[in-house]
């Protein structure tokens, strides 16, 4: 009497239980409640719905028992005997009626609801956002890229599916349940006793049947991982794998996982096949039990023929709605788990609120560190009284080992991380008390990861100032050398960057980033290792560019490459978080110090 789909999906999926569910819940119900009239019409739709389809059966039974009642009178020869035609037809025009209106309930339910559940997605995806907009930095520097993604799109695609799905079908399976129940008694209350016994024989067996495939399932999901991983990794890494002849060995690495999948899904799939048989046989022995007690009644006098027609057919529609609610509980499991994930990420701390102080002022450029002390954590502060003091329109280059502290110094001027102590001023106002709006229109980054959206050229050069004219984007680009390079290409600047980025040359693409920032017109200039993906001409032609398009304006560069930036006014050299040196590149090569054992070591081989 179960239908075998219910348990067979239960094994086949991965159940994420919530932490609290009830607070999970709750929360969801509050979530949705500016929905809830909407909902409470679904519900009452797919009520009505349902109960025209559970009358029907009863009613098609009554026309069978009006017929046969006629057909068994005129074979016996009773006087004017005939079959009550007008009785079968007020039958079928009611029949008509119920089943036209369990259609149009069943089609209205659906609409709202998934109009409902499209709002309710909406609503979640820009809360999501929202809260990606002020969230600290140090959330996405701690947290796993895959895992953030998996809140955002995985667990809310989850949540939607659960209530587009989920809620008509447990109103329905709950109301057929307890519908047909009623039915089935009001026909036979000996012949619904047998078809009931059955049932807890087959939850039993079936049960029996998924604890022990469960073990096999989840070995086989793991498997899977591994092979999926496998296959990725090796797709990704192609040309490094053909490098290093590593073909024979990814192989057998391949063949390897592909046969433990292929045996824990033998094993798996071997299970979930037991389940059909044993249910398909126990239902049919209640079919047998219930067919031969109907025939004993209808015999002797106590039952219609019809009715026995419509007592299989609730018979066989009872197992589904069973079988709904018990997916429905697992899937209520998944999508409380889900939504719990979203409400975590939704409850994350916001970075601090700005301060509602000083306007922001016309910038010359004077930036200064005062008596700075930094950590990403509050028991490891390697940032320790740090001074800095940059004029207006130094160019201030940054250097220093791995690991030495050179980003953390632009994180901090950036306010991506806020300072344990000190401050830090930009001609001389503390930027705490700007708004980190107007702070960062005071800079413009670019950064050794380059970063291009899919999109047009001319709209990821104009990505820092969409309102800027046709001419600005094309002085910006001249002056980053984009405009040499995007002349060749046949559709120019309309040219669509891909979405892996991988249609034009990483130097390009680094050029891009750099006229994006000139875009910007800032007052100061901030370049992570900028030049890194440029080959050396190109680099010199940058170089030149930003001296005629900054003019007095600051820069900071950091870099590895210290050839590249001896003309700078200024050079900090970093190690442990601290300014060890700073100075002129001739004075600093003077000194004969750090500064001049790392430059002289770009350029001897080592021993």
């Amino acid at each position: 009497m179960t239908s075998g789909h219910g348990p067979m999906m239960a094994m086949r999926t991965t159940v994420v239980k919530p932490k609290d569910f009830s607070k999970t819940v709750k929360r969801l119900i509050r979530f949705t409640s500016p929905f809830m009239f909407q909902m409470t019409l679904v519900i009452v739709m797919a009520m009505a719905g349902t109960i025209f389809a559970i009358i029907a059966p009863k009613l098609v039974g009554n026309i069978t028992s009006k017929v046969a009642e006629g057909l068994y009178q005129i074979a016996q020869g009773v006087p004017n005997a005939k079959i009550d035609l007008d009785y079968v037809n007020s039958i079928i025009n009611l029949l008509a009626l119920l089943y036209s209106g369990h259609a149009l309930f069943t089609y209205l339910q659906s609409y709202v609801m998934v109009k409902v559940t499209q709002k309710i997605t909406f609503n979640l995806r820009l809360l999501i956002t929202e809260k990606i907009n002020h969230l600290p930095l140090k959330y996405f520097d701690t947290e796993p890229i895959g895992d953030v993604l998996s809140r955002i799109t995985y667990d809310v695609d989850t949540i939607a599916q659960s209530f587009q799905q989920s809620v008509t079908q447990s109103i329905t399976a709950l109301t057929t349940v307890i519908g047909i129940l009623f039915m089935m008694f009001s026909i036979s209350f000996e012949m619904t006793l047998i078809a009931l016994i059955s049932l807890p024989i087959s939850l039993f067996m079936v049960t029996r049947i998924v604890k022990i495939g469960q073990k096999y399932y989840r070995a086989r999901t793991r498997t899977l991982g591994m092979l999926n991983g496998h296959i990725e990794e090796s797709f990704a890494n192609h040309p490094i794998i053909k490098v290093f002849n590593g073909e024979n060995q990814q192989t057998q690495a391949f063949e390897k996982l592909s046969t433990k999948f292929f045996l824990e899904s033998w094993k798996s799939e071997s299970f979930s096949g037991m389940m059909m048989p044993i249910i398909s046989l126990v239902s049919n022995l209640s079919y047998i039990a219930v067919s031969v007690l109907g025939a004993t009644l209808v015999i002797q006098g106590q039952l219609q023929v019809g009715s026995i027609q419509a007592f299989i057919q609730y018979i066989r529609n009872f197992s589904a709605p069973i079988n709904q609610v018990a997916n429905i509980g697992t899937v209520l499991q998944s999508t409380v788990a889900s939504a719990e994930r979203v409400f975590e990420f939704v409850d994350q701390p916001n970075e601090a609120e700005d301060q509602v102080g000083t306007p922001c002022p016309e910038v010359t450029g004077a930036v200064s560190f005062r008596n700075v002390d930094f950590g990403y954590s509050d028991d490891n502060i390697f940032i320790k009284n740090l001074n800095i003091e940059v004029k207006p329109g130094q160019r201030v280059a940054i250097v220093g080992p791995t690991g030495a502290g050179k980003t953390t110094l632009i994180n901090l001027l950036m306010r991506f991380y806020d300072v344990k102590g000190g401050s830090i001023e930009v001609d001389g106002i503390d930027i705490r008390t700007l708004s980190r709006y107007d702070l960062r229109n005071i800079f413009g980054m670019v950064l050794q990861d380059t970063w291009l959206f899919n999109g047009s050229i001319r709209e990821n050069i104009k990505f820092s100032d969409p309102k800027a004219t046709e001419e600005q984007m094309l002085m910006a680009a001249d002056s980053a050398k984009v405009d040499h390079f995007v002349q060749t290409l046949p559709e120019g600047y309309d040219l669509l960057i891909n979405e892996e980025a991988n249609n034009i040359s990483s130097g390009q693409k680094q050029l891009l980033t750099i006229a994006r920032a000139f875009m910007s017109n800032p007052s100061v200039l901030i370049l992570d290792e900028a030049t890194s993906s440029v080959d050396t001409r190109t680099e010199v032609l940058i170089q030149r560019a930003m001296e005629k398009l900054m003019g007095n304006k600051t820069s900071f560069i950091i870099a590895h490459r210290l050839s590249t930036i001896k003309d700078a006014d200024l050079i900090l050299v970093m190690n442990h978080g601290a300014i060890i040196e700073q100075g002129t590149h001739v004075s600093l090569m003077d000194q004969k110090g750090f500064y001049t054992s790392l430059y002289l070591s770009q350029f001897e081989p080592e021993s």
